[in-house]
């Protein structure tokens, strides 16, 4: 680890040199990624020199105990070894936490979709709970939601919600949230008091730019269509609804929310490309997953990850074993505790492989 924290010193040094000449200047592309090479190493160069100047500073007071005799130096020497030793570990850790290897998506905004599951309306319903937390923890960090796609059931749930979230980090807190959720309640319209038992599937993608996405245009299939249900004057009467088909994957995007055509189409596109990114991205992670027995962040979409207990007023995720009884501040978006402990649980495992 070491011999690599020297070699990436020494070319944090040689980048600083070449962004410094006035000639690398006149390449403004390359110069921009010269500096985003040394900004996202500076981190790791400062704490790897924090490390170095610590041990150097333990092998001085090693140095003293050896060869002082005065015993009210010696002492010194031992309480500055020990604080020495203390302050070691603790940077030997948090050098650790910045070798791991970064999330390139980690800063990207992205598009959640939320599907009602097994349970009918009660799923439907559920959703539109889930929705609502999402949001709700959105709004608390200022991030931005906007309204993509929504299949409404007319009773307050959704068949199908699909909305964006732009904010700094979005990608990095939120990314552990898909798959099966499961709430267990007793719906308003039953009246034995009996607990049911639904499920809804989230789906976390990061927003992609078009260079990160191979898509020819020949594999897709693009109708437009008159739009159905509730809209303005004209969402009615004017082919404005567009469904995009992927004929090598059999994905299917359609969009109707929109007046216009042009925007529709815009938004399905961008789901399209978000979806066409995800699966490669679930693939990767679920190899990585094989290597490492990751139980956090696995790519198993399927995979139930959370139990509501609404008559317990209690959260469970079943990744980490993590219990809160305080169901209520949960969904109304306090949601950070178990985000927290999630990140905690995938840091120390990818820290065993470094």
């Amino acid at each position: 680890m070491f011999d690599n924290l020297k070699a990436l010193e020494e070319k944090y040094e040689e980048l600083n040199k070449i962004v410094a000449d006035p000639s690398t200047m006149n390449d403004m592309d390359k110069w921009k990624a010269y500096m985003k090479e040394i900004s996202d190493t500076e981190p790791i160069i400062q704490k790897y020199r924090e490390f170095k100047q610590t041990r150097d500073d333990i092998e001085g007071s090693k140095q003293i105990l050896e060869e002082e005799k005065d015993e009210e130096l010696r002492e010194l020497a031992k309480m500055e070894l020990s604080e020495k030793e203390e302050l070691m570990e603790k940077v030997q850790n948090e050098l650790k936490l910045l070798l791991i290897p970064k999330d390139p998506n980690d800063e990207k905004n992205v598009i959640v979709e939320i599907r009602g599951g097994a349970g009918g309306d009660e799923a439907a319903l559920f959703a539109g709970v889930l929705f609502r937390m999402y949001s709700m923890y959105a709004s608390a960090r200022n991030w931005k939601v906007e309204m993509m796609s929504a299949n409404e059931t007319g009773i307050g749930g959704y068949k199908e919600v699909v909305f964006m979230i732009t904010g700094k980090g979005a990608y990095s807190r939120l990314k552990y949230e898909s798959g099966v959720h499961r709430v267990q309640r007793v719906p308003e319209t039953e009246s034995s008091g009996r607990i049911h038992t639904s499920t809804s599937t989230v789906a976390v993608l990061p927003e992609v730019d078009d260079v990160e996405v191979e898509l020819d245009m020949n594999d897709v299939r693009v109708d437009v269509f008159r739009s159905s249900g509730n809209g303005g004057q004209s969402v009615n009467t004017t082919d404005s609804a567009v469904r995009l088909t992927h004929k090598p994957t059999g994905i299917v995007i359609s969009m109707q929310d929109e007046k216009s055509q042009l925007k529709n189409k815009e938004k399905a596109f961008k789901i399209l490309k978000a979806k066409l990114y995800d699966l490669e991205l679930e693939k990767a992670q679920k190899e990585l997953a094989q290597e490492r027995k990751s139980q956090v962040g696995s790519g198993d979409r399927s995979e139930r990850i959370r139990t509501y207990n609404y008559p317990q007023g209690r959260v469970t995720d079943h990744r980490i074993g993590l219990t809160l009884y305080k169901l209520e501040n949960f969904l109304n978006g306090d949601i950070d505790e178990i985000l927290d402990a999630l990140i905690t649980t995938d840091q120390a495992e990818k820290l065993q492989s470094i």
